[in-house]
C-alpha cells in the first residue's frame, strides 16, 4: 500500500525532511546509511546502503 505523496521543500541549505511513516513505509530506521542519486526527469533516489552493496556484490560488480 502506497501512502499520499508528503509535500516537502528544500531549505536554504538544501536540506529536506522526510515524515518518519515514509521511512518506516520504505524501511529505513533513523541513522540508516543511505546512497542518493539521480534518476533524471527530476527524480532523486534512495538506497540503503547495505541494499545497494548486496546488490553490487550479487551482479559481481564488486
Amino acid at each position: 500500500m502506497l501512502r499520499e505523496p508528503a509535500e516537502l521543500r528544500v531549505d536554504d541549505r538544501g536540506r529536506i525532511e522526510l515524515p518518519l511513516g515514509l521511512l518506516a513505509e520504505a524501511g529505513i530506521a533513523p541513522g540508516s546509511g543511505l546512497l542518493a542519486f539521480s534518476d533524471g526527469d527530476g527524480r532523486i533516489v534512495l538506497r540503503r546502503a547495505e541494499d545497494a552493496m548486496r546488490d553490487l556484490l550479487e551482479c559481481g560488480k564488486l
